[in-house]
This record gives structure tokens, C-alpha cells and sequence, in this order.
């Protein structure tokens, strides 16, 4: 891989970008003593690129997937993501920002115990309003290898089957982007294998954008681009 220009000087135009971030930063604790974690962050993301996300724990890298996906609000700066404009929105307006647009898959698959894999995927997409949910759902469990198992519950599914319903739930909706934090951190070395390939398949199927989190250098491999966090900052930009 070869070394780019950093991330702050890389520009996209409005309409290529999935993701445009100026001086994103992210503090808690409180108003007395806060704690920086994000350090004024610059960051543009091509609709359609793929991603890795890495660096040493505690360098951000959670906490950067959590404001870019609207699962946390950025302390300061400006977000644009999937066109919306995330900095000047609250919690509820941020949830319904990622319904539909946005798929996240994490490494501890997060899916609910009391219901079956076909009514983990149909059941974020029947609430969003979607009349075909259980249809898209099926087919999406099928295209990730699962059509065996629409009816099975989590605890009946290995872990390498309860990721791909996850993967399943990500990318049923056709999101415009999906986040993935260390999607393979809970599996073996074959199953991680399988389950890279998978995510990658599936992302090429639907054109999304992915930043995916990871310490797995074949998953990184996959990527177009690595990102490198240090101490809150963009450390490193390499495109292939």
C-alpha cells in the first residue's frame, strides 16, 4: 500500500461524498473535566469506498464509528452523512437519520434472543414502516447462506451463522452505508474467513459504503483505504 496525502487535504464533492467531517470533535465526562476523544477530525468518505478503521485501543476508533453511524452526538464540527447533517441533530432525530440509511454490525452480533433469525432481520425494517419486510428478510437470509435457518433462534445458531443473520439485518434494508466493528473478533480463524468474504460480497451486491473497524489485517486487506487513529487524530491515510 502506498501513502496518500493525509485524510484533512483528500476533498470529495457534495454529491460523492457518503461521509463529510470538519473538526469533529468528541469530549466526555463533564463540563469541569471533560475527556477529549475525538481531536478535531477531517474526514471524506466516496460514496461507495471501503474503509478500515484502525490503531491501538483507546486511540477512538469506537468512538469515531459511534458519531459518524448517529449512535453518539459529536461534541463540535460539522457531519454530513448520507447527506444529512448529523451535527445539528438530537437523539431522536439521529435515529430516524440511520433508519434505512445506515447498517452497523458489531462484534458481538446484538441479536434479540427471543426472536428467530427471519424476525431478527423483518422486525427493524416492519418497524421503519417497510410493507415487505418478511419477504426481504428471507431473501436476505438466503443470499448470506441461512435459508435453512429463518426459524431458528439465536442460541440454536453458531456464532459464525448469528453474524451472518447480523450481517443479514445490516444490509436487508439496502442501507447507503454500513458500519462494522470487528465483525470477525468473536470467531475463529475459518469462520472470520468466511465471514470477511461474506460482508464483502454483500457490500459489492448492494454498492454501499463500508468502514469497518478491525484489527484483522485480512480484513483491512479488503479495503480500498486504512485509516490509522492516534490519540484522537487521524494518524495515517493509505489507499491502495
Amino acid at each position: 500500500m502506498q501513502p496518500v496525502l493525509p485524510c484533512h487535504r483528500i476533498r470529495v464533492t457534495t454529491s460523492q461524498a457518503a461521509i463529510s467531517a470538519r473538526n469533529l470533535t468528541l469530549a466526555l465526562g463533564s463540563d469541569d473535566a471533560p475527556v477529549e476523544i475525538l481531536r478535531g477530525i477531517d474526514l471524506d468518505i466516496a460514496r461507495g469506498e471501503t474503509v478500515a478503521l484502525l490503531g491501538p485501543s483507546g486511540s477512538g476508533k469506537s468512538s469515531l464509528m459511534a458519531v459518524l453511524s448517529g449512535l453518539e452526538r459529536a461534541s463540535g464540527g460539522s457531519l454530513l452523512v448520507a447527506g444529512q447533517d448529523f451535527a445539528t441533530m438530537d437523539e431522536d432525530a439521529l435515529a430516524h437519520a440511520r433508519r434505512g440509511r445506515i447498517g452497523i454490525v458489531l462484534q458481538a452480533f446484538h441479536l434479540l434472543p427471543t426472536m428467530t433469525a427471519l424476525e431478527n432481520v423483518a422486525t427493524p425494517m416492519e418497524l421503519a414502516g417497510e410493507n415487505d419486510a418478511q419477504a426481504r428478510a428471507q431473501a436476505e437470509l438466503e443470499a448470506v447462506g441461512l435459508g435453512h435457518r429463518l426459524g431458528h433462534y439465536p442460541q440454536q445458531l453458531s456464532g459464525g451463522e448469528q453474524q451472518r443473520v447480523a450481517i443479514a439485518r445490516a444490509t436487508a434494508p439496502r442501507p447507503d452505508l454500513i458500519f462494522a466493528d470487528e465483525p470477525t473478533g468473536n470467531l475463529d480463524a475459518a469462520t472470520g474467513h468466511e465471514i470477511v468474504e461474506l460482508l464483502f460480497a454483500r457490500r459489492e451486491e448492494t454498492g454501499a459504503t463500508l468502514l469497518v473497524i478491525t484489527h484483522d489485517p485480512e480484513l483491512a486487506g479488503h479495503c480500498k483505504r486504512v485509516l490509522t487513529l492516534g490519540d484522537g487524530v487521524i494518524a495515517t491515510d493509505t489507499a491502495a
